[in-house]
Formats: C-alpha cells, structure tokens, sequence
C-alpha cells in the first residue's frame, strides 16, 4: 500500500512584530503633528507671568521687526490688513485672532494692529512666552 504525503507548501508571515512596528509609526506621527504648527513665523514673543494654552482653531496675525505682516503666514501688505483680515475671517466675529508681535517693537505698532479689532468688534489675544 502506497502512502501519500501531503506536498503542498503553506506560506507563512510572521505578523507578531508588525504590531510593535505600527505602535512606534503612529507614536513618531502623533509626536511630530503636535511639533509642527503650520501657521506660526519665528519670533520672540513678550513674556508673561502665566499663558493659557488653547485648542481651538485660531487665525493668527503675525507682524516681524522689519514691521511685515503676514495672516497665517500668507503676507499681507499693511494697507490691506484689515480687509485680508476680515476676508479670512468670512464674517464670523466670535473667532479668536491671535496677535504675534516681537517685544521689541514699539508699542504703537500693537496699538496700530489692535484698533482693527477694536474698529470691527473682533476678538484679539497677544501671543505672549511663559516667564
């Protein structure tokens, strides 16, 4: 009596390592989208006593010491700031401006910037560093 072996080949993946692979990939991904904020220009910011973090979506209005502006770091040139202002905010007030000035530029420059708010009823926050 003939016996009749079983020759098929079975093909195998060792999934135990992927787990760990995918744990670290999502880690790494989650780490550098809370590093990289798409709509901040470097600059020294003032410092505070005390900040508040926020997690709300915000328009941010940034002014360098060259006295350039930019919104969410598209230029803007100063004589259409608050129209390009008002555009971006698409008629919706109660969304927060955060304003991005360097400590080292004079005062009526700030004030310049926060009598758009004042003119048009808009929330503005200054970006300050913690002391």
């Amino acid at each position: 009596m003939a016996i009749k072996r079983n020759r098929r080949f079975h093909a195998e993946v060792a999934t135990s390592s992927l787990s760990d692979i995918m744990f670290f990939l999502l880690l790494f991904f989650i780490i550098i989208s809370t590093l990289a904020n798409p709509n901040v220009i470097k600059m020294t910011l003032p410092k505070a006593e005390s900040t508040e973090k926020t997690n709300k979506q915000l328009i941010t209005l940034s002014v360098n010491e060259n006295k350039e502006f930019f919104i969410d770091k598209e230029p803007v040139n100063p004589q259409d700031l608050e129209a390009h202002l008002l555009a971006k905010l698409g008629g919706d007030k109660t969304q927060t401006v955060v304003v991005r000035i360097p400590y080292n530029l004079q005062v009526q420059d700030l004030v310049n910037v926060l009598q758009i708010g004042v003119k048009n009823n808009l929330k503005f926050v200054i970006a300050t560093n913690k002391n």
